[in-house]
């Protein structure tokens, strides 16, 4: 009947303490699992292989709700996996984080009084990787406090040996394929951190500015064009209009003079001009726009850059020195005093973008840079997801996905930094250039210089799904865990991180996809579903709700709140909440324990058990079933709330209590039901622990005697149903909750005794008159009994004397005295309601706010006549 047996010997159990304290037992548990070398993943087993990457978290970086949320779910995969059978690696690393992990150490030396280049690049990059031995990689510790069940022994980090090897290798063979490239194009410069920065590390926010709008040319050939830098219009090489806008047509090749300058421009027909925007006519700066550097290059315009690396104004003598921020109010007012400035709009406010790790308002500039032709990768990450090898979850993600693919465009690779792989290029004192792969040697000799960049992060990071397995060399680890099977992370980084791992895995491992799934997750957000933040004080240091309520109740509180793509709200109430589960289980099992809980031997056969074994063994297959199909379909949120409900309400609220009784008549029947509870239990707690890890582990290996709860094996469906004792339970279950309300109405505490008759013959409940009574707290009745009140339910009748329990004569004063009360209330609401005056006049949450007290009035009427139909006349 079952298959959930276990193979590991049962030992006398050992008692529980009274309460459960996770801070006494989940580092010496954690510490355990590591020595005993449950998470180390086996190359050479035979078992089928599973494999998670995870998303290598910044060298730099503590761990943050987002990791506590996403390591949560990728541990209860990888758990789930390794006691199914897998031979299951979670493969664990850090990520060198360039430009954080250089600005860190800038930031040390300063305080020293020092610059990197007081040190020179050898010696800065040493101090570097002191820093990292010294200070790097606190999360990793952190990742222990949570519980994260990664193979240490194969911890990675982008900057090592083997990484660096396979960073060079891809390098190399990109470029002999023609697919890395050297150009001036516009990238995302920072000022202060003075390197190109990706996408990604841009944060844009709304900045108050300025739009100046600026008269170009003179007499009968002018033109307006507004704009917010009006420092970049020293850089203008063109005026672009729409070239079917009628407007301009006299104009169209024709120059005109530049204010402030000497310089004439051309007025340039562009179909990139929306001529419905503005004026029409926009200002061409094509060393300092991206969008007027394509113009630039379709119509040969000339790029003049007008400011340094530091943002500083290099041409047009009033203005050179000046900051970017100063020479933008110093040109506008000269222009002012021109009579240039047509209009001017303050605050202007619009979306700015600032670096991420400085700040700093960041300046698109034309720069020489080394670059990756994404046309052909991209392709190939598209095709593997439209053709099914790579499937995306949720599937309406993948339009995103698509959106970002097929419109990629070329990627900018280089960074002006000292920290991180260094291009492998050389330049030849004749112009040679050479790119030198890592079995090569570089060139030697006068004149001979490597390119001073280092690789963006997210080149090295793009190839981790298999540089961290081997990879350039053919090894175990690589044909055994590669491809993986799915990278779970959140959807805000699949334009970049996930799509350059596509296109890196796709192409160095001969088309075999990096990862079977993409699970994207939300975003975590406080209680209001608002992102958290420093400034606002609603960030939360995950560590303190581990060090005050265990690392098992925020693990289940973050997968709980985890439905697929969908931003997670959490507050510190539902942590508590988790907090009480946790302790629930604790409390039931130890209750479970002393009243002969067991999972000696096989289970009974079905004849002979009763109908509430034979329930919730029905019941806890189901439930087997259902987590099993939501794991399946990555529903961490279902599967949190099967389990929740199952644990609590039905193996704890209701078949131990429905089992006191035979455990309190003792004999076969308590023998049966104590070998089922430990089976449900054994069962239960084999469910939660992906989740739920510390407290299942202690509960099981005290039941059980088995080894870990982490090797062993997970529950499967053996298929046994009971629908007719679902049924029985299910009314059981009815008329005790249907009795307890009316006991609630009377205001009988729930521990007083009241005498009752209960006639069940006839009916399924009548094996259960010794349960029903236990848990309504109902006594036989005596010689004098009289009922006073009769409940007809599910077929059976509970008829209860409350002469000596409460007052009917008050008890009918009392509720006759609230059915006044929601009269009026409803009387009331209807008024107002039928008031077409007050209808049209009243907002319309206030007339919401009516309609909903008019409900509750007629709920309340229909309570109170339906207890005072239940008591008798006074």
């Amino acid at each position: 009947m079952t298959e959930n047996a276990q193979q590991q010997p049962s030992a006398p159990h050992t008692e529980l303490p009274t309460q459960y304290a996770p801070a006494e037992v989940e580092g010496k548990l954690y510490e355990r699992w590591v020595e005993r070398g449950y998470f180390a993943a086996d190359a050479k087993s035979d078992k089928p292989a599973y494999t998670i990457v995870i998303p290598p978290p910044n060298v730099t970086g503590s761990l943050h709700l987002g990791h506590a949320f996403q390591h949560t779910l990728m541990d209860a995969l990888t758990r789930r996996k390794r006691m199914q059978g897998y031979e299951a690696l979670w493969l664990p690393g850090m990520d060198h984080a360039g430009i954080a992990t250089q600005n860190v150490v800038e930031r040390e030396l300063g305080k020293e009084g020092k610059s990197r280049h007081d040190l020179g690049r050898e010696e800065f990059v040493e101090r570097v990787w002191q820093w990292k031995e010294e200070y790097g990689g606190r999360i990793l510790g952190q990742m222990r406090r949570l519980g994260d069940g990664v193979d240490w022994s194969r911890e990675r980090f982008t900057m090592d040996e083997g990484l660096s090897q396979a960073v060079q290798t891809i390098f190399k063979k990109l470029y002999d394929d023609e697919l890395i490239y050297r150009a001036e194009r516009i990238i995302n410069w920072c000022p202060r951190c003075l390197t190109a920065i990706s996408d990604i590390e841009v944060e844009y926010q709304e900045d108050d500015g300025e739009l100046v709008s600026i008269k170009y040319g003179e007499g009968d050939e002018t033109l307006v064009v507004a704009t917010t830098r009006a420092e970049t219009m020293l850089g203008d090489t063109a005026v672009a209009v729409h070239p079917d806008d009628e407007r301009y047509q006299h104009l169209i090749g024709k120059r005109i003079k530049l204010p402030l300058t000497d310089r004439t421009i051309p007025v340039v027909a562009d179909t990139h001009v929306d001529p419905e925007f503005g004026t029409g006519a926009v200002k061409v700066t094509p060393a300092h726009d991206p969008n007027d550097f394509e113009i630039g290059r379709r119509h040969d315009l000339e790029s003049l850059t007008v400011m340094d690396e530091r943002g500083v104004i290099t041409v047009h003598g009033p203005f050179e020195g000046l900051d970017r921020f100063e020479a933008r109010s110093a040109i506008v007012a000269a222009l002012r005093a021109e009579g240039r400035i047509v209009a001017e709009k303050r605050p202007y406010v619009h979306s700015v973008g600032h670096c991420s790790r400085c700040k700093t308002t960041l300046e698109p500039r034309l720069s020489m840079q080394w670059w990756v032709k994404v046309g052909p990768l991209a392709q190939a990450a598209g095709d593997a997801v439209r053709d099914g090898r790579v499937a995306i979850h949720p599937a309406d993600m993948s339009k995103r996905y698509f959106d970002w693919v097929d419109n990629m465009h070329d990627w900018c690779i280089s960074r002006q930094l000292w920290w991180g792989h260094r291009i492998p290029v050389w330049y030849g004192p004749e112009g040679e250039v050479v790119c030198v792969g890592p079995d090569e040697e570089p060139p030697s000799g006068e004149g001979w210089t490597q390119d001073p960049d280092v690789l963006d992060t997210w080149f090295s990071s793009g190839l981790w799904p298999f540089s961290t397995l081997g990879w350039p060399e053919q090894t175990p680890d690589l044909e055994k865990f590669y491809s993986t099977d799915v990278l779970l992370t959140g959807h805000d980084i699949i334009f970049f991180w996930v799509a350059r791992m596509m296109m890196f895995g796709l192409y160095a491992m001969d088309g075999e996809v990096p990862f079977k799934t993409i699970a994207l997750t939300g975003l975590v957000r406080d209680q209001f579903g608002k992102k958290m933040s420093k400034s606002s004080g609603t960030a939360v240091d995950p560590l303190d709700w581990m060090n005050e309520y265990g690392s098992d109740a925020v693990r289940f509180t973050l997968a709980k709140g985890a439905n697929p793509g969908v931003d997670v709200p959490i507050g510190e109430d539902w942590v508590q909440a988790s907090r009480n589960f946790a302790n629930k289980i604790w409390n039931a099992t130890r209750f479970a324990l002393m009243n002969g809980a067991t999972v000696e031997g096989p289970l009974p056969e079905p004849a002979e058990m009763s109908a509430t074994d034979r329930w919730i063994l029905s019941r806890l297959n189901k439930t087997v079933a259902e987590v099993d199909a939501f794991y399946e379909d990555f529903q961490f949120a279902k599967v949190s709330d099967s389990l929740y409900h199952f644990a609590w309400d039905e193996v704890f609220d209701w078949y131990v209590e429905l089992s006191k009784t035979t455990f309190m008549a003792g004999g076969e029947g308590a023998k049966i039901s104590g070998r089922v509870l430990g089976e449900v239990l054994d069962v239960t707690l084999r469910l939660l622990h992906p989740i739920v890890p510390f407290v299942t582990e202690t509960l099981w290996t005290t039941l059980t005697g088995g080894e870990s709860v982490v090797i062993a094996n997970w529950p499967t469906d053996s298929g046994f149903r009971d629908e007719a004792a679902e049924r029985e339970i299910e009314t059981l279950q009815s008329v005790i909750t249907e009795v307890r309300r009316f006991r609630a109405d009377q205001g009988l505490q729930p521990g007083q005794r009241v005498p009752a008759r209960l006639t069940l013959d006839g009916t399924a409940l009548a094996p259960h008159e010794a349960a029903i009574r236990q848990l309504l707290r109902l006594q036989p009745e005596g010689e004098a009994f009289s009922a006073t009140a009769t409940l007809p339910v599910a077929g059976a009748t509970v008829a209860l004397d409350l002469s000596g329990t409460i007052d009917v004569a008050a008890e009918r004063k009392r509720l006759a005295k609230d059915l006044a009360a929601a009269e009026k209330e409803k009387a009331q609401a209807n008024a107002k309601l039928g008031n077409e005056a007050f209808l049209a006049k009243a907002p319309d949450h206030v007339v919401e706010k009516i309609r909903t007290r008019l409900t509750k009035a007629d709920e309340d009427i229909a309570r109170i006549k339906t207890q005072l139909d239940r008591l008798p006349e006074a």
